[in-house]
């Protein structure tokens, strides 16, 4: 799946709300950061929280740009929890953390402006 993350890209097709609705995007805290040295391109290893529902799940990030693994632990992020498994190296990445392109197209993770509960699902 191929996803153009350039800021002047052309909006997506139309979706109904349904579809909307089957994304499953959650809330969850990191709880630890390390480094995935054999990642092709410059990652972290994240291990998150997403409460007692969803629990506690890994994902790989390309954040090196603007993130010093010191400073994850305890950030809050949202990601795509329904997503299968993806292999990615040695690691199984089970959620798709989310972020946006800064000016150079560098990964700024997306979190809530106020501490939420973890789990919460996007609305």
């Amino acid at each position: 799946m191929h996803m153009n993350h350039d800021a002047s890209a052309p909006p997506a097709a139309a979706i109904s709300f349904d579809q909307f609705l089957a994304v499953d995007i959650r809330v969850g805290t990191i709880i630890a950061a390390e480094p995935f040295p054999e990642a092709r391109k410059p990652a972290y290893k994240l291990t998150i929280d997403f409460g007692p529902t969803i629990g506690i799940k890994r994902s790989s990030a390309q954040i090196t740009e603007h993130y010093a693994l010191d400073d994850l632990p305890g950030r809050q992020v949202a990601a795509v929890v329904n997503f299968p498994p993806r292999q990615i190296g040695p690691m199984m990445s089970e959620v798709l953390t989310l972020g946006f392109p800064d000016a150079e197209g560098k990964v700024v993770l997306f979190h809530p402006s106020v501490a939420v509960p973890n789990g919460g699902r996007l609305y």
